[in-house]
């Protein structure tokens, strides 16, 4: 009866290892691409705040606004992104909500900045997808 007992602890610290080392490696790659992501994002930002001619805009817009504003839209929800990818390499949980939260409104600004960069808005809008998608499963296995 011992020996049934101490096998099942043993199987079940087994996979709480293995389960930990899953979310170690989905938050290590969410943490990853939104500290890329948050830097291209701050740079972006910086090259429209510093000159608007960067951008070629696309005339009769739905969501038409200043180049200057999205600038600093962008530098903001940037700097969010990498303060919040640093914290999860330190192991802070609330980062994880952060995280997908700060993702979902650089979706929703790269949506927007569509006309001014379309082929590098439509990619931000991807890694910011696999980055919710990491966070959200490193969340339902830990």
């Amino acid at each position: 009866m011992a020996s049934h007992t101490s096998r099942v602890h043993h199987t079940t610290r087994a996979h709480g290892a293995r389960s930990s080392r899953a979310v170690t490696a989905w938050v290590a790659l969410a943490a990853s691409l939104m500290i890329f992501n948050g830097i291209m994002a701050m740079l972006s930002g910086i090259a429209a705040i510093a000159n608007d001619e960067v951008f070629v805009t696309t005339r009769n817009y739905v969501f038409e606004f200043d180049l200057t504003a999205w600038g600093w839209i962008h530098l903001m929800i940037g700097l969010g992104v990498v303060l919040a990818g640093v914290s999860l390499f330190q192991g802070s949980r609330w980062a994880r909500v952060v995280g997908i939260g700060l993702a979902g409104l650089s979706m929703i600004a790269s949506f927007m900045w569509l006309p001014y960069a379309p082929v590098w808005a439509v990619t931000i809008i991807g890694l910011d997808a696999i980055i919710i998608w990491a966070l959200c499963k490193a969340q339902s296995t830990d």
